[in-house]
């Protein structure tokens, strides 16, 4: 029998998910779209987990929902008015607290419930930001589904491109994780901390990351799953002493915790600093402008992270990229 391709093995292992659906609406904190939250959450077309169907749809299989036997429990989600989104999930085992479980954690991660008029009114009053933020307007601070999540995506997003990184995340995703199908479309869980403890450090090699972000990785696996380091123990404590904590983890400094926190603990203090992508998507921004980075983000205090993610934003919008299905290519 002839050898089978790669795309013919993971093929072979695509699972489908094709159980009867429940369905939920959500209620938003206007304005808000979900197109650009999954922008900012996604980073990429590449990514995927976080997956924007052709639909205009995002999907997602749901962190830590699935017990025992039961299948992986996979959100579909879309916007169906101003002030609501829809919520369908298959998989899992169709109970209510599950279903509840799901609710909640798409509450969190799509940002539905935050407020940030103090955000809008300082960014309209900055010249250079003013009309980014306002074709922007809607954008929430997404949050990953659990700090190992957060963890992992700040570690091998360290030092090097955004391209690069997705590129290094998808290879890490399917070498540690089984695709699944839902409604036609392919998406991946994220990767487990046991998932990711059973996989051979040369797959992990394979994928791109080297022996530093390994060993930083795996610091964090033991320490998250010893308890060592705890989300709601951070959830308690200020921004910089939380920042602090993370960086008693060797492989974590600031930008790394800063990371963390704004994308994993959804906390809008904080701001990545001397991040180079975020000096260049300044200067695209700005233009011809000065741009008083220290001023702009003492004015927006306590909401700065949410520059970050306009920046993001506005690179991804030069692109032609916002919202675009995913598996889209990238320039």
């Amino acid at each position: 029998m002839p050898s089978q391709s790669r795309g013919q093995r993971e093929q072979s292992r695509t699972r489908a998910v094709k159980l009867d659906a429940r369905q939920r609406e959500i209620r938003l904190s206007t304005p808000y779209r979900l197109d650009l939250t999954v922008s900012v959450l996604r980073r990429l077309s590449t990514n995927l987990v976080d997956v924007i169907a052709p639909t205009g749809e995002y999907y997602r299989v749901l962190d830590g929902l699935a017990r025992g036997d039961t299948t992986p429990v996979v959100a579909h989600v879309r916007q169906s008015r101003a002030d609501r989104l829809v919520v369908r999930l298959e998989g899992g085992d169709h109970g209510r607290a599950e279903t509840d479980r799901a609710i909640a954690l798409l509450r969190r991660s799509l940002g539905v419930d935050r407020e940030l008029a103090h955000f809008d009114r300082a960014a309209a009053a900055i010249p250079w930001l003013a009309p980014l933020a306002l074709r922007m307007r809607g954008v929430k601070p997404p949050r990953y589904q659990s700090l190992w999540e957060a963890c992992v995506n700040s570690i091998v997003f360290q030092q090097v491109s955004l391209l690069a990184a997705s590129a290094i995340m998808g290879r890490l995703i399917t070498a540690v994780t089984e695709p699944l199908e839902s409604a036609g479309v392919r998406l991946h869980p994220f990767p487990t901390i046991h998932q990711f403890l059973a996989t051979s450090h040369d797959a992990l090699r394979a994928a791109g990351l080297s022996e530093s972000k390994l060993g930083t990785l795996g610091r964090v696996a033991e320490a998250i799953a010893e308890g060592a380091l705890d989300e709601r123990a951070l959830e308690e404590l200020p921004s910089d002493a939380a920042a602090d904590r993370l960086r008693e983890i060797k492989g974590i400094g600031p930008w790394t915790a800063a990371l963390v926190l704004l994308r994993g603990l959804g906390r809008l203090d904080v701001f990545p600093a001397n991040d180079t992508s975020v000096a260049r998507n300044l200067a695209m921004v700005s233009g011809s402008a000065e741009p008083d980075v220290d001023a702009a983000l003492k004015a927006l205090e306590p909401q700065q992270g949410m520059l970050y993610y306009h920046l993001l934003l506005g690179r991804l919008e030069s692109r032609g990229a916002l919202g675009e299905p995913s598996g889209a290519s990238v320039v």
